[in-house]
């Protein structure tokens, strides 16, 4: 039984899955992570990791963030609490669609995940308070292979849904991509 829909976005390997609820009475069963049917779109490695987070405040951004070789990573991000803007901009060199992004709005109401490849960097700006992510990784954490780009880089172009409250130091300080940014081969 398949508890997923899978859609397309306009960046390839970049999808949006629509997780389906079974319903018994007043409860429900929701499947997370299905390494069968997820296969089917990409997803071919081992979960590694599976972190829950929490952020507090409405307008929060995180992000944007990716490991470098050889951590890099697929992500599953999931909203179960309150809702959220992801956002997974493509990073791939010789990609048709380098340094193109995409956000979606992922919440505890429409039960979509965000399914983001090898090669895409992800973060996250919070649209109300209390918010909780739960997201499967391919590989571990590794903070010598941790890198990020800033959401406000003027190449990007991406324009946030509300006004920020917060953004850490580590977000602000990454510099902002250059020109001829060639992109990240796996």
């Amino acid at each position: 039984m398949n508890l997923f829909s899978i859609s397309k976005t306009a960046i390839e390997n970049l999808k949006v899955i629509q997780r389906f609820l079974i319903q018994v009475e007043r409860d429900f069963l929701e499947r997370m992570f299905c390494a069968q049917e997820l296969k089917t779109v990409g997803w071919t490695k081992p979960v590694s990791q599976i972190n829950h987070t929490f952020t507090k405040k409405k307008g929060v951004v995180r992000g944007l963030h990716f490991q470098n070789k050889p951590f890099t990573e697929m992500k599953l991000v999931s909203c179960i609490r309150g809702e959220i803007w992801d956002i997974a901009v493509d990073l791939m060199k010789n990609s048709a669609t380098i340094l193109q992004w995409h956000a979606e709005i992922l919440s505890s109401e429409n039960y979509k995940s965000l399914l983001i490849p090898e090669g895409f960097a992800n973060g996250f700006q919070t649209l109300i308070e209390d918010c909780e992510l739960i997201c499967f990784h391919s590989e571990p954490y590794a903070p010598n292979s941790e890198v990020g780009i800033r959401f406000d880089d003027p190449i990007l172009k991406i324009k946030l849904p509300i006004e920020i409250s917060e953004i850490s130091f580590k977000d602000t300080s990454y510099t902002f991509l250059d020109r001829q940014y060639g992109g990240i081969l796996l």
